[in-house]
């Protein structure tokens, strides 16, 4: 016999406050009312808009909320009467935002966020709260906008131990880098367009600086590894300092330039890292263009899963956002982190700078004889090995080289250079990446 289909425990509509009309607020309003029907459907109940919180009253935002109650207290929303359920799309690590969070569940109402800082630095504590009052807590949207990435890790992987993840978690900077790639721009004038289009704020520093990145890293580290999230154990490196010749050496040599997050085991420990890498052309993240993001997951019995799509804006953010208020009116959750956080691991930190692997070298030299001998003395009392080495230039006093070294540890690399930049040799910072290999 046939099980009947799940029905949600009430069938009236599920009633919703909006923390945030912005971009992404209002466009979870629009898809809410776009296709009202389908989601109805879908989620077994109507799902209803009947209060929001928000500065401005008055701005036009392209959308119907003359039936809508209008709080200017976000926190309010929480022990609104006609409220159920509470999204948060106002964004902030702490503030307002947590302050909402923290009253919607202590109120008894599930709390949907696509607030990935919060949920990185916050997200034990909300979630123990979450648990302790058998209510959901969904934050799906904060990772890789329109991508399923949570549920697919968290649902459909479910059975696999994850060997590591990692991927294009930033679409400014995959944007500003493959602008370099594709148009020979310079970094600077890759990041004006970024900024003219809307793909990167006046200040851009949370995205070129890979703090976006790292906070996103975290919840899917702690979502692969059952591990409690460990923000501040993520290595962050952003793009600010790759160039046009960094782009054109890495393509003479069959790579691109990604801004990369990396979490994965070593040795009982969690090795989080977020920097701009070297990866072959033909490797998949190699073809990820534009603002786009994608996530690579290896598991032991799947394999390798690969998951593409737009990290952010209105649309593939707000339908991540509604995605989860549709598991919310189905009453379908379980623990946020795939499993109760009293049994999360705090795993130790992986030190970065024992990655083992081949490393891409820029230097800008002094274009005078020895040069060459002293690299190649720091490399050796370093015990580093060189695989090949490239110089271009040679006037106007510089030349530029570029060094590929064999599989060695990253911390010997770096002495290497620091002992070559405590002599006179190079006339510019030098640069080193680490080649993946994926």
């Amino acid at each position: 016999m046939t099980p009947p289909p799940h029905v949600p425990q009430s069938t009236r509509p599920l009633r919703i406050g909006i923390a945030g009309l912005g971009t992404v607020g209002s466009g979870v309003v629009r898809l809410l009312d776009e296709n009202a029907a389908l989601i109805a459907r879908r989620a077994g109940r109507a799902i209803e808009v009947t209060a929001v919180a928000a500065r401005d009253a008055t701005r036009d935002r392209g959308i119907n909320l003359g039936a809508v109650r209008w709080h200017r207290d976000a926190v309010a929303l929480a022990n609104d009467p006609d409220v159920d359920a509470v999204v948060e799309v106002i964004g902030g690590a702490d503030g307002v935002a947590l302050e909402l969070a923290q009253a919607s569940l202590a109120a008894g109402k599930p709390f949907v966020t696509a607030n990935k800082a919060m949920i990185a630095a916050h997200g034990m504590a909300l979630a123990a709260r979450a648990e302790a009052a058998d209510i959901a807590l969904k934050f799906e949207a904060a990772v890789a906008g329109g991508i399923p990435v949570i549920k697919a890790l968290r649902e459909g992987a479910s059975a696999n131990r994850i060997e590591r993840v990692y991927g294009i978690l930033n679409g400014t900077c995959n944007f500003i880098l493959t602008a370099m790639e594709s148009r020979a721009l310079s970094f600077d004038a890759a990041l004006a367009e970024a900024q003219a289009l809307g793909y990167a704020e006046a200040d851009p520093g949370f995205d070129i600086d890979g703090v976006d990145a790292s906070h996103k890293l975290a919840i899917l580290a702690a979502i692969c590894f059952s591990a409690r999230t460990d923000v501040a154990g993520v290595t962050v490196e952003g793009i600010r300092a790759i160039s046009a010749e960094d782009i054109k050496e890495a393509d003479a040599l069959g790579y691109r330039i990604r801004l990369i997050a990396m979490a994965e085991m070593q040795n009982g420990a969690l090795l989080q890292y977020v920097r701009p890498c070297l990866v072959a052309a033909e490797h998949p993240l190699g073809y990820v263009p534009g603002c786009l993001n994608a996530v690579v997951a290896e598991g032991n019995f799947v394999g390798r899963l690969f998951l593409e799509g737009a990290g952010a804006g209105d649309g593939p953010t707000a339908s991540a956002v509604v995605a989860d208020i549709i598991d919310v009116a189905r009453d379908e959750y379980g623990p946020a982190f795939t499993m109760a956080v009293g049994a999360l691991d705090a795993l130790p930190r992986a030190d970065v700078g024992h990655v083992v692997g081949k490393s891409y070298i820029r230097l800008h030299v002094a274009d005078r004889t020895g040069v060459l001998a002293e690299i190649a003395i720091a490399m050796r009392d370093a015990g580093v090995s060189v695989e090949s080495l490239i110089q271009r230039g040679g006037t106007g006093g510089e030349a530029l080289i570029v060094l590929v070294t064999h599989a060695s540890d990253a911390a010997a690399v770096d002495g290497a250079l620091d002992t070559l930049a405590q002599g006179d040799a190079l006339v510019a910072p030098p640069l080193r990446l680490p080649i993946l290999a994926l």
